[in-house]
């Protein structure tokens, strides 16, 4: 993979790269692991120009370079990614010096087929996340961790950015020669829910079921003799920190290694476990969506394909008029 050249520290591009960075930062409260996304796609648009000052880009140039993406290899939503971040930053541009107009406007990504989400089964999901192998971790406290952290991805539909921001009871503290600390997202464990702050910080309540709360309840118990500097954080690592997404991905796939579980199993894809096997069972689109966050309904309707994909299978395996007649009429 060709590495994207860091535009020169002094240039006057680069500064209002770091300049429109800074607005996403302060105004828009953006996330780091999106600011990094947000930058990295900034400084290939400026590398691919090749010295072309971005004041002088114009339509053509981007059709050109999404051309270019494209030929690359580049799946499509890498590409519209992309578009959207130099369309934003053009956008910003033009308030701060006169552009003819933004010449992203207009520019499509190439159309990407429509994929389904991967959802663990039933059987899988439930099996995953009650097990508490200990092949998978080096002792009983983060076993603890493991199970408390798997039972409430399946239970609540979590992203994985939301589970490991979790505190362990809702804080708001000043600090009056720091900066103030308030929570993004706690446990409560008397009302059984879980509040977090997901895309577009928007908060929402999901309920805890019996399995994940009975976890939740040992890890805690468990949770005391790890605590280190930060008291607010719900799960910790063996150093006593906050954990992080990518500890939480490495521990989830060794437990699905572990169990024999035949698929790549990632945090996400207990989200998608979560809302399809709930939509299975209830058929509620509506309360899915707000469980799982989806500003459009149309972001959940993908599992509705899910659902239509099972009762698909279920029908060829198992309906006489569906199977296919052996070569020799049997």
């Amino acid at each position: 993979m060709n590495r994207i050249p860091a535009a020169p520290a002094d240039s006057a591009d680069a500064a209002r790269i770091a300049g429109y960075l800074d607005c996403l930062k302060t105004q828009r409260k953006l996330s780091p692991h999106t600011l990094d996304n947000y930058g990295r796609d900034l400084r290939e648009l400026l590398a691919m120009l090749d010295g072309a000052a971005l004041a002088a880009t114009n339509h053509a140039q981007v059709r050109n370079l999404t051309a270019r993406l494209h030929a690359r290899g580049l799946n499509a939503r890498s590409i519209a990614r992309k578009l959207s971040a130099w369309r934003g930053f053009f956008g910003w541009l033009a308030e701060q010096m006169p552009l003819p107009s933004n010449p992203v406007d207009g520019v499509t990504a190439p159309k990407r087929a429509k994929t389904l989400p991967q959802a663990l089964g039933a059987d899988d999901a439930v099996r995953l996340v009650s097990s508490a192998n200990p092949a998978t971790a080096a002792d009983s406290a983060t076993r603890l961790c493991n199970r408390a952290m798997f039972e409430l991805l399946y239970s609540s539909g979590l992203r994985a950015s939301e589970l490991v921001g979790l505190d362990v009871r809702y804080a708001h503290e000043a600090a009056p020669r720091g900066q103030p600390y308030t929570s993004s997202g706690w446990i409560d464990l008397a009302a059984q829910d879980v509040i977090v702050t997901g895309k577009g910080r928007k908060v929402r309540s999901v309920p805890v079921g019996r399995g994940a709360m009975l976890a939740l309840q040992e890890w805690i118990a468990a949770r005391a003799a790890l605590v280190r500097l930060d008291p607010h954080p719900l799960f910790l690592n063996e150093r006593g920190s906050r954990i992080s997404v990518r500890t939480l991905q490495i521990r989830i796939k060794a437990q699905a290694q572990a169990l024999g579980i035949p698929a790549n199993v990632h945090p996400h894809m207990l989200r998608h476990s979560f809302a399809s096997h709930l939509l299975q069972s209830s058929g509620d689109l509506r309360a899915v969506q707000e469980m799982l966050g989806h500003e459009s309904l149309a972001a959940t309707q993908i599992y509705t394909a899910l659902d239509f994909q099972r009762l698909a299978s279920v029908y060829d395996a198992a309906h006489p008029r569906a199977k296919k007649k052996s070569p020799d009429g049997g």
